[in-house]
């Protein structure tokens, strides 16, 4: 659907097929997530029994073949899933669903052994197993090559020593995808990776983290204090988990453009309603040219947005190469979700500013974008080297 209130059109690479899902996920979405968001995000997070609920519907494996208890789709079908998990109404529902199906999974599927599949992958699709992926470590940010955490073989184990942060469930997550040093070398050789379960001796969750928005994800820091882990527990080859990273590092930054077009696209629609109701000097506001425009503005940059995600979208899923113009949907739609957001909270006026009206939570929750999956900041140091600089 268009940021407006135009007729309803299929872009490519959507389908009817994929537009039968975008209905039953947005009635999904609408009817068991967002009525609950408020009270989920005081809580300060979801209730678990979210993941068995989505499993029971087949949305945690969409992606993912029938042979492992998957739906047998494709990334298109994941598109419309992270786009409709974002009108949820919450940052932190979206986001602890989308850890666990968009980035600590894929890396099993993609790269694991069968019986790490059925060890991990099978419970995960289930959602009688929650994962994370643990990679930020303090002082490190945005750069993956300043990794410590080390893992040191003895015999048929690792023993691992080190720290994460900043890990979306990493509170109450069943298994850890962790990248590790498995040699004495910097940069980005010698990284590994391992999965990591939380009740492996020497693993700690050191504490749950505040943060600006996302209130209702558990965002922890981890601690391992000479873990052993099996050498089995190994996705990939030894020293080769930089390559495993970035394998993933393209479809999460699709899936946070596509996540800021759904929840754009929402907190305009209420904007909008909004503007239609509420009244000032006699009429709605939205009548007043200078609210009129602002909305205006919005629809455009979220038009612009879409177009920049599905562009990436369909060069993503037809194995072209998209380094370029993923980065440039990463940073525009994510840039855009703050901007937008922030109108809508000025066009509220002091509503905007109460928990009454829930623009002021889209606002904190999209500030996350230009951080978190890579910078702003890297993004244009992407684009940047690609155009030969």
């Amino acid at each position: 659907m268009s940021a407006g209130q135009g007729t309803k059109r299929i872009i490519p690479p959507f389908t009817e097929e994929h537009e039968a899902l975008r209905e039953s996920l947005r009635s999904f979405v609408e009817k068991e997530i967002r009525p609950n968001a408020p009270a989920w995000e005081e809580a300060r997070e979801f209730p678990r029994e979210l993941y068995t609920r989505m499993a029971e519907l087949g949305f945690l494996g969409l992606k993912y073949p029938e042979e492992y208890g998957g739906q047998g789709g494709d990334y298109v079908h994941q598109a419309v899933f992270v786009e409709e998990m974002a009108r949820c109404g919450s940052g932190g529902v979206s986001a602890g669903i989308g850890a666990h199906t968009d980035i600590a999974t894929p890396p099993i599927w993609k790269f694991g052994t069968e019986e790490h599949k059925q060890r991990w992958l099978v419970p995960a699709i289930a959602g009688e197993k929650i994962g994370a992926l643990a990679i930020t470590e303090p002082g490190g940010g945005s750069d993956v090559a300043a990794v410590r955490t080390s893992a040191k073989r003895d015999g048929d184990e690792y023993v691992v020593n080190g720290s994460k942060t900043f890990i979306t469930n990493g509170v109450r997550a069943d298994f850890y995808v962790t990248a590790v040093r498995t040699t004495e070398d910097g940069g980005h050789q010698g990284l590994s990776f391992l999965v990591l379960e939380r009740d492996m001796p020497g693993f700690e969750v050191s504490r749950k983290l505040e943060k600006l928005g996302w209130h209702a994800s558990d965002t922890g820091e981890l601690s391992f204090s000479d873990v052993r882990v099996p050498a089995e527990n190994m996705l990939g080859e030894e020293n080769k988990g930089f390559y495993l990273i970035m394998a993933n590092f393209q479809w999460e930054r699709i899936s946070m453009a596509l996540g800021a077009v759904g929840g754009m696209q929402a907190t305009f629609e209420r904007t909008l309603e909004y503007a239609k109701e509420r009244e000032a000097f006699g009429r709605p506001i939205g009548q007043f040219q200078a609210i009129r425009h602002k909305l205006a503005e919005m629809a455009t940059q979220i038009e612009a947005a879409r177009d920049y995600a599905y562009h990436g979208l369909r060069l993503f899923v037809s194995g072209q190469e998209c380094l370029k113009e993923v980065s440039i949907a990463k940073l525009f739609c994510c840039d855009a979700a703050v901007r937008v957001a922030d109108e809508a909270v000025q066009i509220h006026g002091g509503y905007g500013y109460m928990r009454e009206y829930d623009v002021e939570r889209a606002l904190r929750d999209a500030r996350l974008g230009p951080i978190g999956g890579g910078t702003s900041e890297i993004m244009k140091e992407i684009i940047g080297r690609q155009m030969g600089l």
